[in-house]
């Protein structure tokens, strides 16, 4: 059963291997991402990064619905990681029992968008209008849905924090 969906586009880092496995009480970690699943160097670094509490799976987003819908998926306990605001509205719209959704670190490096940078709404989360708008969308799926960086920090409603 899926404890957590997270939105980080760095996907496994020593934030997702120390505190949010720890926390969450994984034994797997499902990192849904078209490229990450598409090329090995990406692969490699982020099983390193992983920690040894918890098998990884990095898989695209559709072979990672498809797993999560598996019956045998409800017998662990999953993290599941997505890098983009549109990832997660797929995973949210095509996977059900997700109990949280998770924003936290998102969009503070990216290009510019018809010249216009992503507006901060928070030290970790930035996004263009078109991304709050599929914020929205994955507000609208009634699931609790918050932005917290770290298990220490207090989370926030997402709708708060982007004033929606």
């Amino acid at each position: 059963m899926i404890k957590l969906i997270r939105l980080d586009e760095r996907m496994i880092h020593g934030q997702i291997a120390i505190k949010w496995s720890r926390h969450t009480g994984v034994d797997r970690i499902i990192v849904a991402n078209d490229a990450a699943a598409a090329n090995p160097i990406v692969q490699k670094s982020l099983m390193m990064a992983a920690p040894p509490t918890a098998k990884v799976a990095i898989k695209s987003v559709d072979a990672s619905i498809e797993m999560l819908k598996n019956p045998k998926a409800a017998s662990h306990s999953i993290l599941l990681i997505v890098a983009s605001p549109e990832d997660l509205l797929k995973m949210v719209k095509n996977v059900e029992g997700i109990p949280l959704i998770n924003v936290g670190n998102y969009g503070r490096i990216a290009p510019k968008e018809n010249d216009v940078p992503r507006h901060a709404y928070a030290s970790n989360l930035y996004a263009y209008p078109s991304e709050v708008e599929i914020f929205k969308q994955i507000l609208d799926c009634g699931i609790e849905t918050v932005y917290q960086t770290t298990p220490e920090d207090v989370p926030e409603n997402l709708n708060s924090v982007l004033g929606i």
